[in-house]
């Protein structure tokens, strides 16, 4: 099974951190980011992962030379641009394509999930499911009753953004996105067939092709995960990281 793992950020809010090292090797638990996001991948039957790398890519392709995870790693050199996150999965097709629909996970998600559960939830045509979850944001997701997705919204400036007009979020269900999704390998058809720029947000995309495309939600029973994208945020992951270690 193929994954990929987002590792070519510039963890900005991680400065001053991140001014010596990439996001991907901050330590939690005495390991990187990175360590413990391909150990989840690993120990949940991906065999097959890409890592892309901009921001210190030297030093992430030292440290991944230098472990050995048993499992087939491929990096996605993205050091001449840093594509975001939808130009990032166009420009690794060659190493994500197959019949199989792949996961991707970002570098800065330390969580609980289930990933094989999370497979599962993948329906029948979808283009993508994404991992969701009932926190406290600013931004969220809006989805219909059957959990497909309709659009999103900024509670804190009112904004809206949906295919369909007039969209109400008061109308809709309400989650957070996870920064985990699993998606079809036809994406790549559709980002061809839309004209995708090489430098484009995957969230952007989705907004756009969910109008004809089924994109769908998952919410897991129970969930502990923290984004570790401020320094504030450390602290929630060493404990997540315990929780999940079983220390």
């Amino acid at each position: 099974m193929k994954a990929m793992v987002f590792a070519a950020g510039l963890g900005t809010r991680l400065k001053p951190v991140t001014d010596s090292m990439p996001k991907a090797l901050v330590p939690v638990c005495g390991q990187p980011l990175l360590y413990h996001v391909l150990c989840k991948l690993r120990n949940s039957g991906y065999d097959e992962i890409v890592v892309n790398v901009h921001h210190f890519a030297d030093q992430i392709r030292e440290y991944l030379d230098s472990h050995d995870f048993g499992v087939s790693i491929s990096i996605s050199d993205e050091t001449d641009l840093l594509r975001e996150t939808g130009g990032a999965i166009s420009h690794a097709r060659p190493l994500l394509g197959g019949p199989e629909p792949f996961l991707i996970h970002n570098v800065d998600i330390i969580s609980d999930l289930d990933l094989a559960w999370f497979r599962q939830q993948m329906r029948p045509g979808a283009l993508a499911t994404l991992l969701v979850s009932d926190r406290k944001t600013q931004r969220y997701l809006l989805f219909d009753d059957t959990m497909r997705l309709v659009g999103w919204t900024n509670i804190a400036t009112g904004e809206v953004r949906s295919p369909y007009p007039g969209l109400r979020p008061e109308d809709c269900r309400r989650y957070a996105f996870g920064g985990v999704h699993c998606i079809s390998p036809e994406i790549f058809d559709e980002f061809n067939a839309r004209h995708c720029p090489e430098r484009f947000p995957i969230m952007d995309f989705y907004l756009d092709a969910c109008a004809d495309r089924a994109i769908y939600g998952a919410i897991p029973e129970s969930l502990s995960m923290v984004d570790v994208g401020k320094l504030e945020s450390l602290a929630e992951a060493e404990r997540i990281c315990r929780k999940i270690l079983g220390d």
